[in-house]
């Protein structure tokens, strides 16, 4: 853990320090859109077998940083991590996402649980970032991750994906109180998590609240943002001499960008949804945004997908505290070349200079 980064653009920018170009990095950028990934999950048998086993983990985290010169890796792993340490029987099934044997629906089933350790129960994880962290020799950062408590709860109450969110929601009206216990469980078990993950060796880490986008205003700040705030508020801040930065992502939460920024983090993430300008002037200058191309934009023409790139990085403006990432993941029917133009147009993309065409 004594490697000294030769690239720390990443970190710079989450601080809100000045940086000769905008880092980038993209969320799922180790997956299915890569024939490398194809390759090696089909040796590994499943996708969980693949999270559980730290040589494959760390194999699949350094094979895009090895394809293209982003400024940062991303631990490969799964936001249901927790719940399956917990023994809800986690399963992902083809072609449709993960599912719990044994969902929590009630005040018995929430009784029962408690926060993993993660030194035991999710060692494998921490196992994954040391050898990353070990294997990536500098190169660049590492970010760590886990899902927010309350996305993590819509999969672990409704037993797997949801489009409606049915059972959460019957939950948060009929039993708030069995609700925020849930969600107090995980909001510890994750700061135990993260913090083990960062005593590990991840440089940054990040909390994907992927469902608070469905929401309304109060209840996201009573079921997603409190539990949130709670998480970055435990966070270990400094490691090894340098600051851990943390960065929060709700999809669908553009309107809450401000109520974000006031929780302590040093980022918030954007989607495609809402403009960077208008989400900076929100935050005004308190903490750095990342984001926020659409990541449908892949699929278009490289010359398209340049100026689509342009207009973003316009839209944030002059001055540091941004970097660049999609406003989601990237899908599994993406062409590769289109990531390399994209990284590259980033990478070429000089501060205070008029965007080239």
């Amino acid at each position: 853990m004594s490697d000294i980064l030769k690239n720390d653009l990443l970190l710079r920018a989450l601080l809100r320090e000045p940086t000769p170009r905008r880092p980038i990095w993209l969320m799922r950028q180790a997956g299915r859109y890569l024939p490398e990934y194809r390759a090696t999950r089909a040796r590994a048998g499943n996708f969980l077998a693949m999270c559980t086993n730290p040589e494959i983990a760390c194999e699949v985290t350094l094979q895009p940083v090895d394809r293209y010169p982003l400024d940062a890796a991303i631990l490969f792993s799964d936001i249901l991590t927790i719940p399956h340490a917990m023994n809800l029987g986690l399963d992902f099934e083809a072609g449709e996402g993960p599912k719990f044997e044994r969902p929590v629906r009630t005040a018995a089933d929430i009784a029962k649980l408690g926060a993993p350790d993660p030194g035991q129960d999710l060692k494998y994880v921490i196992d994954s970032v040391a050898l990353v962290r070990r294997e990536l020799g500098g190169r660049v950062p590492l970010i760590g991750f886990a899902g927010s408590p309350w996305t993590v709860a819509t999969y672990m109450v409704e037993g797997g994906g949801s489009k409606t969110f049915g059972q959460i929601k019957r939950m948060m009206y009929e039993a708030p109180r069995d609700l925020h216990r849930l969600l107090a469980v995980l909001a510890k078990a994750t700061i135990l998590y993260l913090n083990a993950q960062i005593a590990a060796g991840a440089h940054a880490v990040m909390l994907f609240d992927t469902w608070g986008g469905v929401l309304t205003p109060l209840q996201y700040e009573e079921f997603s943002l409190r539990y949130m705030a709670e998480v970055i508020d435990a966070l270990t801040r400094m490691s090894a001499g340098r600051r851990v930065p943390n960065i929060v992502f709700t999809k669908g939460g553009g309107a809450w960008v401000k109520k974000i920024a006031a929780i302590g983090c040093d980022a918030v993430g954007i989607d495609w949804t809402t403009d960077l300008a208008t989400a900076r002037q929100a935050v005004d200058g308190r903490v750095a945004l990342q984001g926020n191309l659409d990541p449908a934009a892949l699929f278009a023409a490289p010359d398209t997908l340049r100026s689509e790139t342009l207009r973003v990085l316009a839209s944030y403006g002059e001055g540091a505290g941004h970097v660049f990432n999609l406003g989601h993941g990237i899908t599994p029917d993406v062409d590769p070349e289109r990531v390399a133009v994209l990284v590259d147009t980033v990478q070429s993309y000089v501060l205070g200079a008029a965007p080239r065409n």
